[in-house]
């Protein structure tokens, strides 16, 4: 399966995708270095560490839903609309495992670039507010730790919701509908009420996450029976 996978990686030619999500994190350190000038009601945008630590988590996991599809679209969609996955199949190797090799892949690509840019962002926020003094005082390592975790298990969880515009994709070949899709889907769970989002809780990313590895299981669980249309 390693092998398949590091096939995979040269065949794609990843270098637009680090590009991307390079440019990204930029925008979103941008992003977040302005936020505390932008008050609400009077009322600062962030109270606390631990609210400016899960609102960069937070613009990265929404970012990275959307390069999911993309590349959702670009390694999956893509070959299907373009009927150049007939000639993967005629490989000696099982369908299922192809396929595999791509959902690992960017599984892999997805989680590993959410965890990196959640370090850079929160990084550079907290070397930013050491200088101009957004959030008195200094982190507490105890708030740092449980923000860690807490955005370490959302990263997990966005990893398998990236995987849902699958579903929408795979139905009609439509790379526009999966990326679409993740857009919706990242509105939905970026979308504040009184400050509160989806995203907010750990058990609701959670129980998405497992419903895009469901998606990814339940969409090419037949590929070695089924013919390509």
């Amino acid at each position: 399966m390693l092998k398949l996978i590091q096939l995979e990686m040269k065949k794609q030619k990843l270098g637009w995708y680090i590009r991307g999500a390079g440019i990204a994190i930029i925008i979103i350190s941008f992003f977040m270095w302005l936020m505390p000038y932008a008050e609400d009601n009077g009322e600062p945008t962030f109270t606390s560490y631990a609210d400016a630590l899960s609102m960069g988590g937070l613009f990265v996991r929404a970012v990275f839903i959307v390069f999911g599809s993309v590349l959702l679209s670009r390694f999956i969609i893509d070959e299907y609309k373009n009927k150049t996955v007939s000639v993967m199949f005629t490989y000696p190797i099982a369908r299922k495992k192809l396929i595999m090799a791509k959902m690992l892949l960017i599984l892999f690509l997805i989680f590993v670039t959410m965890i990196i840019a959640t370090f850079i962002v929160s990084l550079v926020f907290l070397a930013v507010n050491s200088h101009y003094h957004f959030l008195p005082g200094k982190p507490d390592g105890t708030v740092l730790l449980h923000s860690g975790i807490r955005l370490f298990i959302q990263t997990l969880s966005a990893a398998g919701i990236s995987l849902i515009p699958l579903y929408f994709g795979m139905r009609k070949k439509s790379v526009p509908t999966t990326i679409v899709s993740s857009v919706i889907l990242m509105g939905l769970l970026s979308s504040s009420n009184e400050g509160y989002t989806l995203s907010s809780s750990v058990t609701i990313p959670l129980i998405l996450g497992i419903i895009g590895f469901l998606v990814a299981y339940l969409s090419f669980r037949n590929v070695d029976k089924t013919d390509i249309v």
